[in-house]
This record gives structure tokens, sequence and C-alpha cells, in this order.
């Protein structure tokens, strides 16, 4: 067994912070901390929902809360950036060939916003009824 220390690569801890790829990067992941707190809010509503309408209407009436007000403000920017981040990335993830020639990323991008909005549109009208 060798008595040499082996080479340790120093990293500072703002490592993220000076590439902006990087740090695009760390804000998409870190914000899943906060996508996945929203996700038990709505889970801990369909249990309230469960043991009654009581139960459900303090629950409700807990989300009036400033506090919990920005948190679902926070979950909504961070969940807006996760799709951003996404739309742009999915021409890498699904490369379309349409005759011989590869879809243009524009047109993949457009696509799913154009998706976005057909399925907003239709949530809506489902919600109005």
């Amino acid at each position: 067994m060798s008595k040499r220390k082996p080479y340790e690569r120093p990293l500072p801890t703002d490592w993220w912070l000076k590439n902006a790829f990087y740090t695009k990067y760390m804000i998409r992941e870190g914000s899943s901390i906060f996508i996945t707190i929203y996700s038990l809010i709505l889970a801990w509503g369909v249990f309230r929902l469960s043991q009654g309408e009581v139960a459900f209407d303090a629950w409700m009436a807990a989300l009036h809360n400033p506090f919990s007000i920005i948190v679902h403000l926070i979950a909504l920017a961070l969940a807006l950036y996760h799709t951003v981040t996404w739309f742009s990335l999915a021409p890498k993830a699904m490369a379309l060939w349409i005759k011989g020639k590869r879809l243009q990323d524009k047109v993949i991008i457009v696509g799913h916003y154009c998706a976005l909005v057909a399925v907003a549109i239709f949530c809506l009208v489902i919600i109005t009824l």
C-alpha cells in the first residue's frame, strides 16, 4: 500500500456561480425542493378532503395565509422556469425527421408551447363547466 496522498482537486463552494450554464442548472435542480413542497401541500389537501368537508375547509383556510401564498407563488415561478428550460431542451431529447430532413428546433419548441396553451384552455373550460 502506498503512503502517497491522492490528489484532491480543490472545489470552491461557489463553483456553479462562475459559469452561466452551471448556474441555470443548479437553480433548476435546487428548485425541485419547492416543487416537492408544493406537491406535498396538494397531497395534504387530498388527504384532508378524504377526512370530510370540515377538514378540507380548514385546509383551504390555511392556504389563505400570506406565507402559503408566497410558497405558491415561488412554486409557480419555479414551475414556469422548469417548463421553459424543458421546452428549450425538447429538440435535443427528441429529434424529429420528416421526409429525410430534421425538423427545426423552433418548430418543436413552438409545438410544445402550443400544446401547453391548448391544455391550459382545455382545463379552464373543464373547470368553468
